[in-house]
Formats: structure tokens, sequence, C-alpha cells
């Protein structure tokens, strides 16, 4: 299969493909996944010409890596663009190990984490993950969930961005060295990603939500200062994690918590549209976030090998302008939202 196109990230040099793969469901995020699984569904990926994997040391603590390095260290490193993450670093879990394993993991590795966006600490974390993932040396690294999710409190976030003043530069270092095109911060919520163009460098910042079909509210301010700083962004959950998929059915989740009654019955009325125009509502959910010139990539996550079959396929469906104008006019995308042409 034809590998994809690509787009430049920022104001780096990096250009990545514009479909990726996920490795957050690898780490067994919703469910187990057997190792001939995870094999066969990477396999797959790399069939369909994906070429883009992003993973990190928090998705089963070390499993997803482990597993996406088991693909990419069979493979030409020209041919490849990897991405993982820093801010947590790890070691063996003392107890027994049936002990150990909760949420947000069905599964994974028996490995405890603690904090540290250090100089230090990002340093230690790059250095482990190449040795999970069996790779001499990765393209990108991403600050990885400074937010109130994981840190609970305004001064625990004010802590690790203390943190971060000596570790952006030891990214900064990695980059002028070669050593990685380019870094980035992942994001689950905005309201921090003006903090972050105030006090760090980026390349481009890795959202999980911000910008699906059912949200564009960073089109009001914080796009356009991204644009004016020449920061680019990557799309790291477009189905919203799992809604935009499965559509308003019953314990559909939207952000990773049960949607609420208003969520639902947008997606309705998306569902509605979709059909009206024949258009698979996972193809749209997909194709929407390119439409934005700063979105360089999407990085839907996959564990089972049709996942990334349909993936592909959705991704290549025809959408015609009617239908983009259809959501405009009944007000389920913003007016000014960009939308995505044939060719994107």
């Amino acid at each position: 299969m034809d590998n994809l196109p690509v787009r430049k990230v920022g104001q780096s040099l990096l250009e990545l493909p514009i479909l990726g793969f996920g490795g957050a469901p690898l780490g067994e995020l919703f469910e187990l996944i057997p190792e001939d699984q995870s094999r066969h569904t990477l396999k797959s990926a790399w069939s369909a010409g994906i070429r883009f994997y992003d993973t990190a040391p928090w998705y089963g603590h070390g499993l997803s890596e482990h597993r996406i390095g088991g693909l990419l260290r069979q493979q030409n490193p020209e041919e490849f663009i990897c991405s993982t993450k820093v801010g947590r670093v790890y070691s063996r879990f003392r107890g027994k190990a049936k002990d150990f394993y909760g949420p947000p993991w069905a599964g994974g590795l028996p490995f405890t984490l603690r904090f540290d966006y250090t100089y230090d600490g990002i340093l230690r974390s790059y250095e482990d993950s190449l040795l999970r993932l069996g790779l001499n040396r990765v393209d990108v690294l991403i600050i990885h969930d400074i937010d109130l999710n994981y840190h609970r409190t305004e001064s625990h976030i004010n802590q690790r961005f203390r943190e971060l003043e000596s570790g952006w530069k030891a990214l900064d270092e990695l980059k002028r060295t070669g050593e990685i095109q380019a870094f980035g911060a992942g994001i689950n919520k905005e309201a921090l990603i003006p903090r972050f163009l105030e006090e760090c460098p980026l390349d481009f910042f890795l959202v999980a939500h911000p910008y699906t079909l059912l949200d564009q509210g960073v089109l009001d301010t914080i796009f356009p200062k991204c644009e004016r700083l020449g920061v680019g962004v990557v799309v790291g959950a477009p189905y919203a994690s799992g809604i935009l998929a499965t559509g308003a059915v019953q314990g559909a989740k939207y952000r990773y918590s049960e949607a609420t009654p208003d969520v639902m019955a947008k997606v309705q009325l998306i569902e509605r549209l979709c059909k009206d125009h024949q258009i698979p509502l996972k193809a749209a959910a997909l194709q929407f976030p390119l439409g934005h010139p700063l979105v360089a990539s999407i990085i839907p996550g996959a564990f089972r090998p049709e996942q990334v079959t349909e993936n592909r396929k959705l991704f290549e469906h025809p959408i015609e302008s009617s239908f983009w104008d259809a959501c405009k006019t009944a007000n389920l995308i913003r007016m000014d939202a960009p939308v995505p042409s044939h060719d994107f």
C-alpha cells in the first residue's frame, strides 16, 4: 500500500505522515491483548503503510514500548518515525505482580513510576525508553501529562513546571545535537497550553481531545497563538476516546468517561447527517482534524488488525464539502472550523 503524504510539524524540520499509529491500546488500556494479537496488529499497520508510531512509558508501564519496538527494530530505521514520552521514570514493583494491576490499565507490566521532569529525569526516561524499544534512537520526545488529571493540585503543577525549567534544556540539547528531530508536550485538556507556550520553546502539542468533531474551542485563542509562534499540533484521539467510533450507544465513552446526555444527543445528530450523506461517522471523525493547517498528523489507536485496516480505508473515504456545510448549518461544528479537502 502506498505510503501516506507528510506534513511539516510547526517550524521544526520534522515531517510526519498525516496518519500514524497510537500505542496506548497496546499497553492494555481497554482490555488484555495477547502477544499474537499485538504482533498481528502492528504487522497490519506496517502493511497498511503506517510509518509513524507513537508510544510512551506510561502505556501499560512499558508494555506498549516493548511491543512497538518489537516491530520497529526489524525495520530500516530510515523508513519510520517513532515518538515516545518523558516525565515518568520506572522501577520494578516490589510486591507480588498480581497485586499491582489497576486502573487505567487492564494489564501492562509490573513496574512503578515516579514523576520527574528535571534535566536528569528527562535523560533517564529517554535512555530507559530506548532500552524498552530496543532502538538506538527515537525521532521525537514528548513531555507527558503535566495536568490536573495526574498532579491533582495547582501547587503540584507548579512544582512540575519548576522541574521542567531544567528538563526542557535536556530536550533542547538532544535536538541541537541531532539525537531527536523535535520535541513537544502531550495535553489532555487545553487549559495548560498557554502556560507551555509561555514557558517552553516547543515544536508541537500532542492533544488528546481538544480538537475533534465534538469540540473546537481551541479555535478561539489557543490555535491562533500556536500559529503565531509556529507551534504545530498532532491529534491523538480523533475518536474522542470512543464515542466518535462507536456512535451514541449505551456506555459510549467521551474523554475517557461515560458520555453525558448532551454529548450523546450531539453525536446522534452528527450520525444522522452522516447517514444522509452516506458517510461513516468514523470517517468524518478521522478526517476532520486534518482540515486545520496546524494539524500535522492524527494517530488513532488500535489493538486489532482489522481496526488498522479500517482506519486506513476510512481515512481515504471520500467526503464531499456538502457534508461539512451541513454540519456547520446545523451548528454541529463551528462555522470557522477549517474542513478537509479531498487530497488533504
